[in-house]
């Protein structure tokens, strides 16, 4: 009878169909450590090496998943074990988490409350690092026509014009609009220039007959409407 030698490569495929098992019967708790969910993590992205020293490392780099997912491809391929297209698997993770909480939130075919403009603004901005300029529109109904990104700026600011907004309205033949912006990891505190510009854009909507109904700034996890906010709603009156 012969004997067959289980080499590392079947002796790490075992262990990772124990944790595969483990995580379908119970997921992830809140007191599994971090370091066992980012070594899960990197089974899909590195499927034959053992990926416990990869992951260790990468959490003592960044501190967190957050940490980890919020980083560059050029800082997550400078942690030892990280390739390309382990770096690639791990930025992925949070288009893909943002596409499903936006899908959760389509409420585009019903009429929009305040509320409900917010939610969908929140699923859309979830984990952005830069500062993105966008614009939701609706029909005469309060039917959502559009979500359309205008501007792309950096982690501290982002340039539109009230010619932008006015084109996008036009060509989307708005009769009303909701628009929005991040402060990434800041607060949802409108900055003077943020006023200025609302100011600005609402009053170029005027002119070709567009309600601009609200200003939505955005943070990681608040935002403010500025249309009921008592400093800022004599803009929209």
């Amino acid at each position: 009878m012969g004997v067959r030698h289980m080499g590392k490569e079947g002796t790490h495929s075992g262990h990772r169909k124990r944790v595969r098992m483990e995580f379908f019967e119970n997921g992830f708790s809140p007191n599994t450590p971090t370091h066992k969910i980012v070594e899960m993590m990197l089974y899909y992205a590195v499927p034959r090496k053992d990926t416990n020293n990869t992951a260790h490392a990468l959490v003592e780099r960044f501190g967190t998943i957050s940490g980890i997912l919020d980083a560059s491809k050029d800082e997550l391929m400078q942690v030892p074990g990280v390739g390309e297209c382990t770096a690639a698997f791990l930025k992925m993770i949070i288009p893909i988490a943002r596409i499903y909480l936006a899908e959760k939130s389509d409420d585009s075919e019903k009429r929009m409350g305040r509320d409900d403009v917010c939610r969908f603004l929140m699923s859309r901005y979830f984990g952005l690092t830069d500062e993105v300029f966008s614009m939701v529109t609706f029909n005469g109904k309060g039917n959502m026509i559009s979500y359309d990104i205008l501007a792309r700026g950096n982690a501290n600011e982002v340039h539109v014009s009230a010619r932008d907004i006015i084109e996008n309205a036009l060509k989307r033949k708005a009769a009303c609009t909701v628009i929005a912006h991040n402060h990434p990891g800041g607060v949802a505190i409108p900055s003077e220039e943020d006023i200025f510009v609302t100011d600005d854009i609402k009053a170029a909507l005027d002119h070709i007959g567009v309600k601009l109904l609200d200003h939505v700034i955005i943070t990681d996890d608040d935002y403010v409407c500025m249309a009921i906010s008592k400093d800022y709603k004599s803009i929209f009156e």
